[in-house]
This record gives C-alpha cells, structure tokens and sequence, in this order.
C-alpha cells in the first residue's frame, strides 16, 4: 500500500512562503551568490526568523544527540550549523553597510537583538558546552589532524571567552550586557551616516575655491546640481569630497570650515550626537570584563591576540610613537617656514598642514599629486592589482556580467587558478553614496569551507570603497592614498579568496585581528614598486604609461610625510587603547578624556588625531576596538614579509610567493605567530618598518 505523506497546512504555507522569498529559495544562483536582483526589503525579517529557527532546531539536535559526544558529532556539526543564517547575513550586513537606507536600519534594529540573542543562546548552552568541554578533555587521545585540534581548541576557547563557564546570574547579565552592546553600536555608526550625511556646506562664489583643481571643481559642482543647487559648489564631511580641498585651495578659512566639519561629526549635542553611546558602551565593555575577571576591556580582548595583553601593546606603541613623533615635529617646523612667508606671524594649524605638505611636496621632489591623477584611472588600477595577483599566485579574473547586484555601480569577478580552477568571486563596489558608512573595507558575504561531501565551496568576496566618482568629462581618478586603499583592501580579499580550510570557523580572514591587517599591508609595498607602477599607471587621455621620471619622483618622495601619516594613526591606536585600559565605569567627558589622552601621548597641536572619538567607527562599531593598533603590529609584519623578497633581488620571486600564498591559505587553521615564524624564520623584527618610514 502507497504511503501518503501528510503535511499540515501551517507547514505548507512556511514551504511556499520560503521559495517565494529569494533569502531562502533553494533556487540556484550563479555561484551561490545572493540573489541580490530579487531581494526586497520584506524579505529580510522572514528570512532571519526563519533562519534562526533553523539554526536553533540544528543546535537542538546536537545537544539532543543520544551518542557520545565526539568531534564529529559535535565540534564539526557545530561548525556546520548555521549556514542559512550566515547565507541572510552575508546579504543583509553588507548592503546595510554599502547601500542602506532608513528601512534597513529599521530592520537591522529589530534583527540584531534576535542574533545576539541566538548567539548568546548558543555559547550559554549548558548542555553543548558540556559535550564540548568532554571531548576537549579527551583531546590528546583522538588523533586529530593539526586543523581538527585547531578547530577544537578554538571552540572551546570561544566558549570559555563568552560566558559558558561563568554562573547563572552572571550568565543572565552578560545577555542583557550583549543585547545593548549590540544596540548601542548600530546606534553609533547610524548617528555617523546621518551626521556625514546631513553636514553640507555650499560656495557661491567661485573665488572662494581659488587653487582648487578643476576636476574638483567639477565634481562639486555636480553635486550642487545633484542637490538642487545649480551653479554653486557643494562639500561635505566624505574624504573624497574635502580632501582637495585640504590640499589645494588658497581659502584657509574655507580649509578650517571644512577640516573642522568633518571631525565635530556626532559631537554636535544633536539627535546624532555620539557622547552618550561611547559612555553607555564603554560602561557595559567595562562591567563585561570584569565578568570575566579582566580588570579592563583591553585585557579581556587581547587575551585571544597575538599581543595577548595592554602591556604588550602599551609597550609596542610607545617604542614606535616617539620617533613617528619626532620626525612629525621637523615636518610641521618645515610647513611653518612656508606659512610664514604667507602669513608672517600666524601658527601652523591643522587646516594647513595638508595644503602646505603639498606645496613642499613640490618644492622638494617637484611633485604634484594632480600631476599623477590622470594616471591613476581606476579602472586601470584595478586591473593592476588583478595582474599582481597573476604574476604572484596565478589567478586569473574574468568580469562576470548579467549577474545579481544591489547597485548599478557593483561589478563582479570570476577567480580561477593557473589550472583553471575556481577559486572564489569578487564583488567591487567603489563609488560613494548617501547610504553606504565612510571608508574602505572587504567582507565576505559567503565563506569558504568544505562540506561533509568533500565539495570545497568557494568563497564570495566584496570589497567596498569611498573613491572619486566619474564626473562628465573624467573618469574616476584616483589620490595616491586611494591607490593604497584599492592595493589593501585586495589584499584582504585575497585573504579570503585563497583560503584552503575544511572548517568556516577557521577560513579565509579567521585570524587574530593583529594579523589580519599583514595581507593587506602586504600588497601595499607593491604600489609603486616601478615594474608594477608600469601594468597600471596609464595616462587616461592618451594611454601612454607614466614617464619614468615621474615614476622616480614617487619614489624619491616616499618617505616624505611619514611623521604626520604614522603619528596622525598611532595617536588613534593610543586613543584607543585608552579607553579600553578603563577600569571604572564613571561617567566618561568625552572631550576632556581625549584632550588628556592626546596631552599624555605629547601629540602636536598641529596634528589632529585620525579619528575623533565620536565618529570612531573601528572602535565602537566594526570590532576593533583595543585593536586599532593591529595596523602597526601587522606594519611591522608586512614590511618584514616584503624584505623577504627584496632579499632575492626580486619583489615577484616565486618561491618566496609560494610559502606567502601557503601562509594566507591557511587562515586560522594554525597559530598566527607559528604560521610567521614558519614563513620567515624568525620573530619579525621592526627596524624594515622603521627604515621604510624613514626613521632610522
């Protein structure tokens, strides 16, 4: 006799409602990627219920599990539950981030609770951790391979670091304190896109703008005209909007309206203003250690680094803070000598330091960064990087189009191997706009792992920018800055794109946060290496490459400025480190706590610190925060890496690229200090760092 298969209605109705929602279709798409072209915005809060109840339901049935607990069973089942939840978060964090809006932050205020909460639900469970704490006793009697005992003792280690072995009632708090800390730092990078957002200063009159390049002009002329303001100049708070500003235009007060719009963002006593949430954060950060028997935030989360402590990284900034100071100090004595033969007697202020470096910039190397624009298209850019990647790993990149985007502006990126083989997809999305949060930045919207088939999913990777947009008679050019921000943020995702782990916890960009900067880092040595600088660097009118006379004088420039870029970013890693070496709750005056913290460090009044604490997003929204100084741990890393090569005589050596493509591979598989050491030879020594800043 037939059996019939009875499905209740409710059910049926869960079923269709699932494939009419593309978040949890099972229709396939090309390369797994999300369905972005379908997407709507009814679709987000379905899709995380849906999919964090069937992360709870996989959760259930591993506790539920009536055999022993064993690595299978339980640590690899672990980390294979909860792909539908990462698939609806791969989609919807990064659009927030790229191309939000005020519906997606609505969404995001309810869903994100719901994720703390499941994650809270998850490393609180009394009965998973158990089954995990018995086979991490058994350990050395399992045989893992090197990668299973990684990701075993990783597990375990994340556990113990967020509660499990904490008592009930502390357990009960550190929800309530996660649920908040969640909330408040939505609250504080929402308050920095509206303050960025609403800041607009209009000129009138063209005069106001004298020296200002005309490429600039143009493209704030357009955003004028964009804005309803025909014929008039519009600039705001955007880096890429201000800083030409900063360095070319003859307006000092112009340059002090504009310098000083940016950084009094959420520090306006407005309904954005962020004084309040860095208090209620820092107070929940600080009750959350001590939880945790951590007598500061920076401990508790150090523990886990390659730095392990504050003392460590206290120390470590310091031994680079007071030369990055001192050669900062005969910049600004330099930029005074050409303020007074301007403006006799006036003090060298923030707002003049970028107009007269470049003025001295082409005094000294007769350079002139509006000279080299035009060689810096981006697109030409672009594919430099994606060469780099060629001669140095073998990848190949191939345009994919007719594939889901969010944005008109977003490309995409097929990534094979010399064989052919796919290694990953890549996402670009490099143009501003009024949702997308300030800065440069990779994520990876599906991770790479192996599943219990054997099948190796391939990650798919963005990366997002803030770069000049294409006006109506030139492309997008790039700053010399921005061809850095474009070398780094590849090299992140070349992180995540070469990643050759078994197990999502330890793939791709799973590291220390004080290694994962070196990648990136890395492939910024390369942007004006001459041999390099020749695949790209192509004159955007006639195509011819740029001379290698102006190619020489970057380089004979390279280290100019160096005071001002180290101690401008040192000074925000110290500031961060501050707040996180807290130890009491009191009610924090944030201007006065960074007056005193910049007074401490002995930090020029000629510099302001790269990011004031109110529009702090490292530290009070993206997970950096005690951690801000990982870009100079991880400098002393990748200027170390790049001596390995030059060491050869040969910046592109293919030996020396083989260990350092096995190295990113391994992602968090192995120890971050073992995977250096096993690369280089020995610990890396800060003095390449030092010598190519041109302190030593």
């Amino acid at each position: 006799m037939k059996r019939l298969l009875i499905i209740p209605v409710m059910a049926v109705t869960l079923m269709a409602c699932n494939r009419q929602n593309p978040l949890l279709s099972d229709e396939a798409t090309p390369y797994g990627v999300p369905a972005f072209d379908k997407i709507e915005l009814r679709h987000y809060e379905p899709a995380f219920r849906e999919a964090i109840r069937q992360y709870e339901a996989e959760i259930d049935a591993i506790t539920g599990n009536p055999e022993a607990p064993s690595f299978e069973n339980t640590v690899v089942a672990l980390d294979r539950s909860g792909a539908l939840l990462s698939r609806v978060e791969g989609a919807f964090f990064n659009i927030l981030e790229a191309d939000g809006n005020d519906e997606m932050d609505a969404i995001a205020e309810k869903v994100t609770p719901l994720v703390t909460q499941l994650s809270d639900n998850i490393l609180l469970n009394a009965g998973l951790f158990n089954r995990i704490k018995q086979v991490y006793a058994g350990r050395d009697t399992l045989n893992l391979t090197p990668e299973q005992m990684r990701l075993l003792t990783e597990t375990y280690k994340n556990f113990v670091n967020n509660g499990a072995d904490l008592k009930p009632e502390q357990q009960e708090r550190l929800r309530q304190i996660n649920q908040e800390l969640s909330l408040l730092s939505l609250k504080f990078g929402n308050n920095v896109v509206a303050e960025t957002n609403s800041i607009r200063r209009f000129i009138t009159d063209e005069a106001e703008l004298d020296g200002l390049p005309e490429s600039a002009k143009q493209a704030a002329a357009e955003e004028a005209e964009a804005a309803g303001h025909p014929g008039e100049w519009l600039f705001t708070p955007k880096r890429t909007s201000f800083t030409p500003v900063l360095q070319y235009c003859r307006n000092r007060e112009l340059r002090r309206q504009l310098l000083m719009d940016y950084t009094i963002r959420g520090n306006r006593d407005n309904e954005n203003d962020n004084k309040s949430v860095i208090n209620q954060t820092m107070r929940l950060r600080i009750e959350k250690a001590r939880l945790f028997g951590y007598n500061c935030p920076a401990d508790y989360i150090l523990n886990d680094c390659m730095a392990k402590d504050s003392r460590t990284v206290n120390d470590f900034l310091a031994s680079v803070w007071t030369p990055s100071l001192q050669a900062a100090r005969r910049e600004a004595a330099a930029l005074q000598q050409l303020l007074d033969n301007d403006l006799p007697g006036e003090q060298l202020q923030p707002w003049d330091w970028w107009y007269y470096a470049e003025k001295l910039r082409a005094e000294k190397y007769a350079l002139n960064e509006e000279e080299l624009k035009p060689y810096f298209e981006l697109g030409n850019v672009r594919r430099g990087v994606f060469q780099l990647a060629n001669r140095l790993y073998g990848l190949h990149f191939e345009q994919l189009h007719d594939m889901p985007v969010y944005n008109k502006e977003v490309e995409v990126f097929k990534v094979t191997d010399a064989a052919g083989n796919l290694v990953g997809i890549l996402y670009t999305d490099y143009f501003p706009r009024a949702g997308k949060r300030p800065g440069a930045w990779m994520n990876d919207i599906c991770s790479q792992y192996v599943d219990a088939d054997g099948m190796d999913h391939r990650p798919v990777i963005i990366n997002v920018g803030n770069f000049n947009k294409p006006t109506k008679d030139n492309p997008s050019l790039l700053s010399m800055d921005d061809v850095e921000t474009l070398f780094h943020e590849f090299g992140h995702a070349l992180h995540g794109l070469l990643s050759q782990a078994t197990y999502k916890t330890l793939s791709g960009t799973n590291v220390p946060r004080d290694f994962v900067e070196m990648p990136s880092q890395f492939m910024e040595n390369y942007c004006y290496q001459p041999e390099i600088m020749r695949t790209y660097a192509f004159h955007y009118q006639t195509g011819e490459v740029m001379p290698d006379s102006l190619i020489e004088k970057i380089n004979r420039a390279g280290k100019f400025n160096q005071g001002f870029v180290e101690t401008e970013l040192l000074s925000a890693s110290i500031l961060d480190m501050d707040y996180h070496c807290l130890t009491t709750a009191d009610t924090i005056d944030v201007n006065a706590f960074e007056a005193a913290s910049m007074a401490r460090m002995q930090m020029i009044p000629e510099i302001i610190v790269r990011y004031r604490s109110t529009f702090y997003n490292h530290i009070f929204t993206t997970g950096y925060e005690a951690g801000y100084y990982s870009y100079t741990w991880s400098a002393v890393l990748d200027s170390d890496a790049f001596e390995a090569f030059r060491e050869t005589g040969d910046i592109l050596n293919p030996e020396v690229a083989a260990r350092f493509r096995h190295m990113l591979e391994q992602g968090g598989t192995r120890d971050a200090q073992e995977l250096w050491e096993e690369f280089r030879g020995r610990k890396a020594d800060p003095q390449y760092l030092l010598r190519k800043k041109g302190f030593m």
